[in-house]
């Protein structure tokens, strides 16, 4: 190593490099430049022109800018936040191809949640300035030349550290690959004549949320499913399943992916649409799934493993329950909607409670409504002897209604059913209830 009035420093060999860390710092009075002299050779030159924030940051995202040019961004992450916006930790970005445009993905990371955006080349590189300059303390860029981290100290002192690839490999970049899905898009009949895919098995444009919705559906009760003891045959009904979408695809998974013998029965009050899934399953050789016309109240549930009643209006979904209950279910799934029952007593009511103040608002006392619907429900399953899990179906992006409630059969554990009952009653008498349509219906009323 050597020194000139050019201040140029020569160190060989990488190996030597953690010997001479401080040389890779450089403080607000130099900047930064390396250059391949050979192999193994790295020269490294201090420029005694002083950098300020601003121009540390520029040099940082014009590395950015290169990497991305040259392929060999690796991945980017900003963090130590000191800014003004509430919960946000991080910001973790990558490279990715939608529809073979690059794009940068961001994920900003806050305390309880994620949120993904896509960003233009130009405008995500923007994206990084902008937060560099605004409460991100720490950036660190790698690629497959180098690793590049910024550190905005608190003595007012900057720090642009320059060092070998700690990764070697660029990754991939396609974001529009092919998932696994538990119900493929291939060779699938019904998924024809529901209008989701086309003959070669291709989802069509307005049926891409249908078929998502679909599989991530058949997700959640596939690992419901192996909660529940394994039977030779299973029944299974769907309360209220319209154009069959669910019902079809659950047949399918049962029968086709976990090989159980099932037996598999869509409830639907709609005539046009009983005979529709009708001809359907005959033409798709689904011989053990039917529809019959009716409703939930009427129809005869003896026998029935799982229940399912997904988006059933107001006391329908406490009908549905009731059958579930009754017939012994294994597994009792449901999605409630409109939760009026709840909700006209307790605006007749109106107690006076330390919650007062938020359900004299329409749109509050709506949600407090519709959880406490949901919690009786949930209490009035665990006194029957369910375990219950209560967890988002839908995110609410595309609908309000996404609330599931599951209760699963408990071989192991008694209820305390007095202290059920107590809690019910606490509930009604606190949010000025009479009554919930459930428990009158199972005969569980608690006053």
């Amino acid at each position: 190593m050597r020194n000139t009035e050019g201040r140029w420093f020569i160190i060989n060999t990488f190996a030597a490099l953690n010997n001479y860390s401080r040389l890779w710092e450089i403080y607000c009075c130099s900047a930064l430049s390396l250059a391949s002299t050979s192999k193994n050779t790295i020269a490294l030159v201090l420029i005694p022109t002083p950098m300020n924030i601003s121009e540390k940051i520029t040099h940082f995202t014009e590395s950015v800018e290169t990497s991305l040019l040259d392929q060999t961004f690796v991945k980017l992450s900003l963090g130590n936040y000191k800014g003004s916006e509430e919960n946000l930790k991080n910001i973790y970005v990558k490279r990715i191809l939608i529809k073979n445009e690059e794009k940068l993905s961001f994920t900003y990371r806050y305390k309880t949640r994620d949120i993904v955006k896509n960003y233009s080349i130009n405008e995500g590189i923007s994206k990084i300035k902008d937060a560099m300059s605004n409460g991100f303390r720490v950036a660190t860029l790698l690629t497959t030349g180098f690793d590049l981290s910024f550190e905005n100290l608190h003595d007012k002192k900057f720090i642009l550290r320059k060092n070998p690839p700690s990764i070697l490999a660029v990754p991939s970049a396609e974001h529009d690959r092919k998932k696994n899905r538990l119900i493929s898009s291939s060779e699938k009949p019904y998924l024809i004549e529901l209008k989701i895919t086309d003959e070669t098995g291709k989802v069509l444009a307005n049926g891409q949320d249908k078929y998502k919705q679909i599989n991530h559906y058949i997700e959640i009760l596939s690992t419901l499913i192996k909660e529940i003891p394994a039977k030779e045959a299973l029944k299974v009904a769907d309360m209220g399943s319209g154009k069959g979408y669910l019902t079809f695809a659950l047949y399918d998974y049962l029968a086709n992916v976990l090989k159980i013998n099932s037996q598999v029965t869509g409830v639907e009050f709609r005539p046009d649409l009983v005979e529709l899934c009708n001809k359907i399953a005959k033409n798709t050789g689904f011989d053990r799934l039917s529809f019959q016309q009716g409703t939930i109240e009427q129809f005869d549930s003896r026998g029935i493993d799982v229940l399912i009643a997904l988006h059933a209006c107001d006391t329908a979904t406490d009908d549905a329950i009731y059958s579930g209950i009754t017939a012994g279910a294994e597994l009792i799934v449901v999605a409630p909607c409109c939760h009026k029952q709840i909700r006209r007593q307790v605006e007749a009511h109106k107690t006076t409670n330390e919650l007062d103040f938020l359900t004299k608002y329409g749109i509050f006392l709506e949600r407090q409504c519709e959880m406490v619907t949901d919690g009786i429900r949930a209490l009035i399953l665990e006194y029957f002897g369910y375990k219950t899990k209560v967890f988002e179906f839908i995110p609410d992006a595309h609908t309000p209604k996404n609330v599931m409630v599951v209760g699963i059969k408990n071989h192991n554990t008694k209820p305390d059913k007095e202290l059920i009952l107590q809690k019910i009653k606490s509930a009604k008498t606190y949010f000025g209830i009479e009554y919930h349509h459930l428990e009158k219906m199972m005969g569980t009323l608690s006053d």
